[in-house]
């Protein structure tokens, strides 16, 4: 659940004549908060709690605030038919169950700032995905930017195995298998977000993931070992829910319909940059010449690649 893909995953145009600062605003606060998210499950990490039960609190507490989104955008609607629900339950189970999943599971083994940098490389993703699926050429300007993006995470990736150990390929492997995972919702979203909306969809879809992150739990896990997480981890997973999920979405679609997706999506920007920031300042996280240089590469590929799109 990136903020910076919900801007690109539907283009609504800005209204004449508006102020650009709200919209701004809403945006890059939408960003910030949604950055946070990696730093809150590794303060949860540190009081001994598994991914498993961690993204199920995570999602338990945010469920009724996507139900109640989805019941406000569906209103005055027509119902969904059996396609709908199909293709709901396949973009919730990739776009949000899997996705997150793999997210924190990867962060229990590598540092929020790599974690960040790897999930903006998402537009590279969906590029490469309509090359596989879909046989779209790839001009010789896109390949120069995807070089460019991937680079500076390998030298941040070089950087923490050289520090950190061999788990931070693992933890790589996983927070990618995120990002494509999150890729293969983009891909697969636009003709449904024009069919149904992209707060009705977005709804549907997290409500989706939602239920499925609580299943697992309930297969993986005696129900019993709710009541023994620490209590820190409940006000971290609550804050984790409000602060950097459900209130995200909703200030990019606001910040969206303010300004427009295009400039929405270049907001993004901040939020590698303030998850780098709190790492440092909150998780003690190194800020070294490798983490800058490599966050600077991953910035300029993906922005020539929306350049040269």
């Amino acid at each position: 659940m990136t903020s910076s893909s919900s801007a690109a995953a539907v283009a609504v145009q800005p209204p004449p004549h508006v102020p650009l600062w709200p919209g701004l605003a809403f945006a890059l606060v939408g960003s910030i908060a949604f950055s946070g998210k990696a730093i809150i499950v590794k303060l949860a990490y540190r009081h001994g709690v598994d991914a498993v039960t961690l993204i199920m609190l995570r999602m338990l507490f945010a469920l009724p605030l996507f139900l109640a989104l989805t019941w406000w955008a569906s209103r005055g609607k027509a119902p969904l038919t059996g396609r709908d629900w199909r293709v709901v339950l396949g973009l919730g189970f990739s776009g949000y169950y899997l996705a997150s999943m793999l997210d924190f599971a990867g962060l229990a083994y590598i540092s929020a700032s790599l974690e960040r940098l790897i999930l903006y490389l998402n537009p590279t993703l969906v590029l490469l995905l309509g090359v596989v699926l879909f046989r779209r050429r790839v001009h010789a300007r896109q390949m120069l930017a995807l070089a460019v993006s991937y680079g500076g995470v390998l030298l941040v990736f070089g950087q923490e195995l050289h520090l950190a150990g061999d788990h931070v390929l693992l933890g790589t492997a996983l927070v990618l298998g995120s990002a494509i995972s999150y890729a293969v919702y983009l891909v697969y979203s636009g003709e449904e977000v024009k069919r149904l909306g992209s707060l009705r969809l977005t709804g549907l879809a997290t409500t989706v993931a939602c239920l499925l992150c609580i299943g697992q739990f309930l297969l993986l896990r005696p129900v019993g070992d709710i009541l023994r997480v620490p209590e820190p981890v409940l006000w971290l997973s609550l804050l984790n829910a409000t602060a950097c999920t459900f209130a995200p979405v909703i200030l990019v679609m606001m910040g969206i319909e303010r300004i427009g997706a295009t400039l929405a999506a270049q907001t993004g920007l901040v939020g590698p940059m303030s998850t780098i920031v709190m790492g440092v300042f909150i998780l003690g996280e190194p800020m070294t010449l490798w983490l800058v240089a490599g966050t600077v590469l991953v910035f300029v590929g993906v922005g020539l690649l929306a350049r040269w799109r």
